[in-house]
């Protein structure tokens, strides 16, 4: 398999994520952009060693770098000539439109206002006395030059949000504003609430602890940006190059052998790095063509990456930099999250791996050719030392330091081994190069979370997620009253209306889920989500642990269902397929990430750490019958399990696995059943098979 190149992978990154596709700009303010970004990256660095400054202080400096760059690098508009260079106007320095400018300006001043004025100002200029109390003692009652700055922050970061992800995400935080600005007009008394005049609502989204300011741009500025640098300093010093060969050592000569590669290198993959995208477009550019040349249909190619490079998100320890977030959110350990993350995960790639097995029996496609794989001891002498900082940063975070000291070590170890490694030797320029990269990755993240405060805020003003839930919960049960009177008639289905309840409010969450996390990174989707969604299956008496995996869930599979799957396209670019084919191919081949969060919130003894429900009898039981349903429905997505399937089998054998993944006795006996025709089937056209073969011979 020829080797990973970083540069290629780069470039396909630029022509599939947007949010690495900017302007041209002078070569002058090239050079400043360049500096800027090193001088960022630097600056996270050496304060995740030493400690951060004061809150607002360091979240200002973070966001103030975020604007200034965004503003820079992406136009107002995007057309063909957007992205070209323009000469030099009145009202264009550098490629860069004076409004640009203007935003800039507004934008860093609205940034650093919180801590320039934490404490009392009192000063006089031609004669005019400037007196502004500290902070502290205007909260509840801002300062007339507080809702101005508040304001021209929120309209920046919107305008920031729209640059980078597209319309969606403003026009939900607008909706959002508008109902806390004028809760009393809503049409449903459900929703209804006094109103929030806009200085309370600048109050409540501008001060910190709230809104902007809160937990989520916090995180995205001393733990997110931490662990992207890390996966772009990582992949440049042969890691990912590392994680390919070992997954072909393990998975190269089966059947089907460099698809298993594609979905064992993106799980390893998917450890280190913070976004679908890439990691889609880092293992399928050596996958995808390999995969076509040996006889797989490019939608097919192309959707195994997206599906397992999806994955990732949900892949302990990184998790897509949600795992932090949801530990901050629920007031838990780190190492809490991890361990209950592991099984989810471990379900969503045995279903990817079965269903490429079975497609590829069933397209007769057969291992790598053993002179393609690597041996395992040249591949461990190689690339060991490119370990060592995934290492350190699981032992460091495992010993209970924060995060951000984890990515430190990380960062300082790989810069290390970067260096001192003689198989594969970064450059100061790679580093410098790693370090803008991965401030472009962080620049949609950081607009996006910081905006998104803006929904944190309103929610917990207004009680909207209370609201929500309510909501939900009444909906569902008005759909499970028509539906249990619709079945109860049937023989041998005991379904209570509680029940019935209780999984209309799921199917419904989970379709918002992933219609609210299209196109969004993991770490805002969660957030977003974790505000919004996760309250209403509070409602429904779901462990916290358990509705917050359930929501991240849901919301990364949006990466993977069509029409909106950023990882599908990607992967279809590669493959040079039908994009919303590749997405349909992914879809299907992610169906155990959709079935599985069902079950651990049926059964929260799959999440292991949750005292109160885990004993080992359910735990064994609630995986192992999840794992068999997983292949089952593997063998009904592929239609071919011993021998082809057909349709009407498959349609069985889909159902039965729905009842085997289902928790319970009375379930699994029942997917027996369901089953039992279709393993006949399979069995006697296993036997006519081979028979046929044998008279062949």
């Amino acid at each position: 398999m020829k080797e990973l190149d970083i540069d290629a992978v780069e470039e396909l990154e630029k022509k599939y994520d947007s949010g690495l596709h900017t302007r041209a700009i002078s070569p002058r303010l090239v050079q400043f952009t360049f500096a800027f970004s090193i001088v960022f990256a630097a600056y996270h660095y050496i304060t995740a060693g030493i400690g951060v400054p004061v809150d607002y202080w360091h979240m200002g400096f973070h966001m103030s770098g975020v604007i200034l760059l965004i503003f820079i690098g992406f136009p107002a508009i995007k057309g063909d000539r957007a992205w070209e260079m323009h000469p030099n106007t009145w009202w264009r320095y550098a490629n860069v439109p004076l409004w640009d400018w203007l935003l800039i300006v507004a934008g860093i001043s609205a940034s650093l206002y919180i801590g320039i004025t934490w404490y009392e100002i009192d000063f006089e200029i031609l004669g005019q006395r400037f007196f502004l109390r500290e902070q502290v003692m205007r909260q509840g009652d801002p300062a007339f030059i507080d809702v101005v700055f508040g304001t021209v922050l929120i309209i920046v970061l919107l305008e920031a949000v729209r640059r980078t992800l597209g319309i969606v995400v403003p026009i939900i935080i607008l909706l959002f504003t508008a109902y806390a600005v004028f809760g009393q007009y809503m049409p449903l008394q459900i929703l209804k609430h006094p109103g929030i005049n806009w200085a309370q609502y600048i109050n409540n989204m501008y001060f910190p602890a709230e809104g902007i300011f809160g937990v989520t741009l916090w995180i995205v500025s001393t733990v997110v940006f931490h662990f992207v640098l890390f996966g772009v300093l990582a992949q440049r010093m042969g890691l990912g190059q590392f994680f390919v060969d070992i997954a072909t050592v393990i998975a190269g000569r089966y059947t089907g052998g460099l698809a298993k590669v594609s979905v064992v290198s993106s799980a390893f993959f998917g450890t280190i790095s913070g976004s679908s995208i890439a990691n889609t477009v880092s293992t399928g550019s050596l996958t995808i063509p390999n995969m076509k040349r040996m006889g797989y249909p490019g939608h097919l190619a192309g959707g195994v990456e997206a599906a397992a490079s999806a994955g990732g998100q949900i892949t302990p320890p990184i998790m897509g930099a949600a795992a932090f977030i949801m530990a901050e959110f629920l007031e838990v350990p780190y190492t809490t999250i991890i361990i209950a993350a592991t099984v989810p995960a471990a379900m969503h790639y045995i279903g990817v791996l079965c269903i490429v097995h079975f497609q590829a029996k069933r397209l007769g496609l057969k291992g790598m050719p053993a002179e393609e794989i690597p041996r395992l001891l040249a591949v461990l002498r190689r690339g060991w030392p490119t370990a060592l900082p995934l290492v350190v940063l699981i032992y460091v975070l495992f010993s209970g330091f924060s995060p951000h000291m984890a990515a430190f070590w990380g960062i300082t170890t790989a810069l290390a081994v970067g260096f001192l490694n003689p198989m594969h030797r970064l450059t100061l320029n790679d580093v410098l190069d790693g370090c803008v990269t991965g401030v472009k990755y962080a620049l949609a993240v950081g607009a996006v979370c910081a905006a998104i405060g803006i929904v944190v805020g309103v929610v917990n003003s207004t009680g909207l997620g209370f609201r929500l839930g309510f909501m939900v919960t009444t909906g569902a049960l008005t759909i499970a009253e028509n539906i249990h009177g619709l079945i109860s008639w049937i023989p041998l289905v005991d379904v209570t209306q509680q029940g019935l309840t209780l999984l209309v409010s799921l199917i419904l969450i989970a379709i918002t889920c992933i219609l609210m996390g299209a196109g969004l990174p993991t770490t805002a989707l969660y957030i977003m989500l974790a505000t919004v969604a996760q309250p209403a299956l509070a409602n429904l008496g779901i462990p916290p642990l358990a509705s917050h995996l359930f929501v991240l869930y849901y919301g990364v599979i949006s990466e993977i269902t069509p029409p909106v799957c950023a990882s599908a396209y990607a992967a279809a670019g590669i493959a040079g397929a039908n994009p919303f084919k590749t997405g349909v191919s992914a879809f299907s081949l992610g169906i155990a990430k959709l079935m599985v969060p069902m079950v651990f919130v049926y059964s929260p003894a799959m999440l292991i750490v949750l005292e109160e429900y885990f004993t080992w009898t359910a735990f064994l039981e609630t995986t192992l019958t999840s794992a068999i349903g997983i292949v089952m429905m593997a063998t009904a997505v592929s239609a071919y399990g011993l021998a082809p399937m057909p349709a009407a089998f498959r349609i069985l054998m889909a159902f039965a696995a729905v009842f085997m993944v289902a928790p319970g006795v009375t379930s699994d006996m029942y997917a027996l059943v369901l089953a039992l025709p279709v393993l006949i089937q399979q069995g006697l056209a296993w036997r006519q098979e081979r028979n046929s073969v044998l008279e062949n011979v």
